[in-house]
């Protein structure tokens, strides 16, 4: 049985991050330096909710020659909508939100 959503500010933050970009692929460092989630932080969050359905995850190889594959993220349909439903609960998250540079 799959845990119920985390609803932690560092989730919520997380989770605001990646609905700006709902459809791009980010990296785990990305998502570090707009949330400023450490990586202790931010990894177990990201496998958290990849094991509950509401993220997707796969290797992308990288676009720097010699540097290894890295791990990339992005909301599925059902975590689009489970993120935009926690975060609408959460108003204050925003404004720990660093604004996307991208």
């Amino acid at each position: 049985m799959a845990r119920a959503a985390n609803r932690s500010p560092q989730t919520l933050l997380v989770l605001r991050a990646l609905l700006e970009q709902r459809s791009t692929w980010r990296h785990g460092y990305d998502l570090s330096k707009q949330t400023e989630l450490q990586s202790g932080t931010l990894y177990p969050i990201l496998m958290r909710l990849a094991a509950q359905g509401l993220l997707e995850e796969k290797w992308a190889t990288s676009d720097t020659p010699g540097r290894p594959p890295r791990h990339v993220y992005r909301l599925t349909t059902s975590g689009i909508a489970a993120a935009r439903e926690l975060v609408q609960r959460d108003r204050p998250a925003a404004a720990r939100l660093r604004p996307s540079k991208a």
